[in-house]
């Protein structure tokens, strides 16, 4: 009877455990998907979180899978899964095939059809051709571009993670706890990353919250060991039954993870300079030195027209210049990054503008007064090509030997072409103009206020921990938290920190509020006039210190002031490294691409304006029967293209290069922070834009003045 039991017991278990298997979703097979967390608050959560970019990408890829299946051989599909799984896409490796076959197709096809059938371009059907088909290799690769980014901008915001666990596991030694305090007071992706540990865990995934922390820490071994090292050391704290070692080892863990950040930013700054110099000779200099020698080539050669320049210049070189900064940015180590939640949610409250219209109050939001604007430009920047289409015949007299618009007629087509005036080539530089001052009026708007505040927080920061070391100091005699705070603020007066413990000490004297409500108040609260989470989580960790006593309080103030002066002096130092590399950077961008880019557009005036008129007066002389070497030298010269149209796409690329630049610049000096790009671009585009403008223009002046005046010396 027992053996009989036995059996029936163990026939009982092995069906059931199949039933469980068949039902449970983490064991179905998928189409080279990883277990993922499917609950509708964690799905709630990421797509809040997940970038526009990344939510777009996935609807191609899925919708591309639903079209076309095209799996992946086994070992790419693994690495595929990786990199999704880090960015937590919603895809498979199978849809990220599919999209990079099925795109590349339709430009080609799209592209080819196009350029054939309504422009009648053999040109543009090769260079559609040769477009879909170099960009199947890449587009294979996005899931790895989008993981590189997402591992740049959360091994940025390494140091300040592992400064909120310790700081919190200090006085509570729980870390599931302190884990959720670094996701509530980190802003994304990292953020994200650590609410999905959690994640893992209370929906079972994981048994405890070592194990989930453990899987996660593990994709990033290759990349960042120092992050291991620092949570390793935080997870045996668990475990030392002395107080004094528990609090040494997650001490230690802030130390390594410091030390390391030094060292790998050590190796990159030195390792740096020869892509940047690489990057700035093949996107900026030989570029445009080359469109000095295109005026010549165009002259002697038929058929080559500005839009052929056009492709070139504002669509391939561009993408292979931000390919190829992305690629340093890539490598690019960990690093204290300034981008923080609270910058995120300052974002979301920009204002709109009020202006006053002829007595009229008008209310605009940013982006439409600066497409607006933007558009005001642009359509006079077209009023040359509009005057002839609305009068073909128009023209203003010459001043000074300056045309104005100076429509020819091509000998071989007997097309009207231009306009080669001088004035159509001054009134061109509102292309980049337009697009100058659009985009970056915008940057300024959106970012000027957020950038006051940041430096508000940053100058309280820097403050801080003085300010905290002092309020330690009082909680350390004994005195009442709500006391103490009075206390430093007096000490402080004048002093930003002064000014933050002086709205809490107001609001407890004055609005009678408790010391939790007069710092987080989402009113009147001092987190209100200083937004920092850094600052935010120290005060969260005071209110949590204070229920244990001052004696606790103090001490947790006390190394939290430690812990801000050694992010402090690591950023410096890392500041410090990259000095020579960014001042050298901030100078192509603000000074040498525009004034370079300046100088050739007035170089190319001239040679263009010297050989049409030289073209005009050979012809001139055949005709009044000088011979027949008149005349052969009279076809050598082409009609060639107007100043105009070289103006537009040269400052059209002067303004995607300043766009790259300053985004490549702002990444290696502070990875990835989304509110100082914007500050920067609003800054430079501006600016530089404005002083390529002004250069071209005198510079077009001074040598179409040079050119005229060898010209009559010629006729004479």
């Amino acid at each position: 009877m027992v053996e009989i039991g036995k059996k029936e017991i163990f026939d009982l278990m092995h069906k059931y455990e199949g039933k469980l298997n068949s039902s449970s979703p983490k064991d179905k097979p998928t189409d080279g998907e990883s277990d993922q967390v499917r609950t509708k608050e964690y799905l709630s959560f990421k797509n809040e979180m997940l970038p526009k970019h990344l939510s777009f990408y996935e609807k191609a890829c899925q919708w591309c899978e639903h079209l076309v299946k095209m799996k992946p051989s086994e070992k790419k599909g693994v690495e595929l899964q990786e990199a999704i799984d880090l960015c937590h896409l919603n895809i498979t490796p199978t849809g990220v095939m599919s999209f990079s076959i099925l795109l590349p197709m339709a430009v080609m096809l799209g592209g080819s059809f196009m350029s054939f059938i309504f422009l009648g371009s053999t040109y543009f059907g090769v260079f559609f051709l040769i477009i879909g088909a170099i960009m199947i290799k890449p587009m294979q690769k996005i899931p790895f571009f989008f993981a590189s980014e997402w591992r740049m901008a959360a091994s940025n915001q390494m140091v300040l993670s592992i400064f909120y666990v310790v700081t919190f596991m200090r006085h509570t030694s729980n870390l599931e706890k302190a884990i959720q305090f670094a996701s509530e007071h980190l802003g994304p992706p990292l953020s994200m990353d650590f609410r999905k540990i959690l994640w893992d865990v209370e929906n079972e995934t994981y048994e405890n919250i070592k194990e989930s922390l453990d899987v996660y820490l593990e994709q990033w071994r290759d990349t960042n060991m120092e992050l291991l090292e620092s949570f390793h050391l935080i997870e045996s704290s668990l475990f030392e039954s002395s107080e004094d070692r528990r609090l040494e080892l997650l001490d230690k863990s802030l130390d390594v993870i410091l030390e390391e950040t030094y060292e790998k930013m050590l190796h990159y700054a030195q390792n740096l300079r020869g892509p940047v110099t690489m990057l700035h000779m093949m996107g900026v200099i030989l570029p445009i030195l080359g469109l000095v020698i295109l005026p010549l080539m165009v002259s002697f050669m038929d058929g080559v027209e500005w839009y052929h320049i056009a492709s070139l210049y504002n669509v391939i070189l561009p993408i292979g210049v931000y390919l190829l900064g992305k690629n340093i940015l890539i490598t690019r180590p960990s690093g204290g990054g300034e981008s923080t939640k609270a910058d995120e949610n300052a974002k979301k409250k920009v204002e709109n503008i009020t202006m006053n219209i002829m007595g009229n109050s008008m209310t605009f939001s940013p982006k439409k007064l600066c497409i607006i604007v933007g558009c005001v430009l642009f359509f006079i920047a077209l009023s040359p090509i509009i005057i002839h289409i609305m009068a073909p015949n128009f023209d203003l007299p010459p001043i000074g030997g300056f045309t104005f618009l100076e429509y020819k007629v091509s000998d071989t087509t007997g097309e009207t072409i231009g306009p080669f005036g001088f004035g159509a080539s001054i009134i061109s530089l509102f292309v980049p103009l337009s697009f100058g001052v659009g985009i970056g009026l915008y940057y300024k708007i959106t970012s000027g206020k957020l950038k006051e505040q940041r430096e508000k927080s940053k100058k309280l920061e820097q403050e801080f921990a003085s300010a905290l070391f002092q309020l330690g100091n009082r909680l350390g005699d004994g005195l009442p938290i709500e006391l103490a705070v009075g206390k430093v603020s007096d000490v402080m007066e004048g002093t930003t920190s002064g000014n933050f413990f002086k709205v809490i000490t107001m609001n407890i004297r004055k609005m009678g509020m408790g010391i939790k409500e007069a710092i987080f108040n989402s009113r009147s609260g001092a987190l209100v006039y200083f937004p920092s989470d850094m600052i935010g989580s120290s005060m969260k960790v005071l209110i949590q210190a204070i229920e244990k006593g001052p004696k606790v309080a103090a001490q947790a103030l006390t190394n939290i002031s430690r812990y801000i002066k050694e992010i402090h002096k690591v950023n410096e130092r890392l500041r410090d490294l990259m000095s020579d590399i960014i001042s050298s950077m901030k100078s192509q961008i603000s000074f040498l691409t525009p004034v370079i880019a300046g100088i050739v557009i007035g170089i190319t005036s001239m040679i263009t304006n010297i050989l049409g008129k030289l073209s005009t007066q050979i012809k001139t002389v055949s005709a009044d029967g000088a011979g027949s070497q008149a005349a052969s030298l009279a076809n050598l010269f082409g009609t060639g293209i107007p100043t105009y149209y070289f103006q537009i796409v040269v400052g059209v690329y002067v303004v995607q290069i300043i766009y790259i630049l300053t985004i490549l610049s702002n990444g290696i000096e502070n990875g990835k922070d989304s509110m100082n790009e914007s500050y920067m671009l609003g800054k430079n585009m501006i600016r530089s834009v404005v002083l390529y403008c002004i250069v071209a223009s005198i510079i077009m002046l001074i040598f179409n003045m040079i050119a005229n005046s060898i010209l009559t010396a010629t006729v004479g």
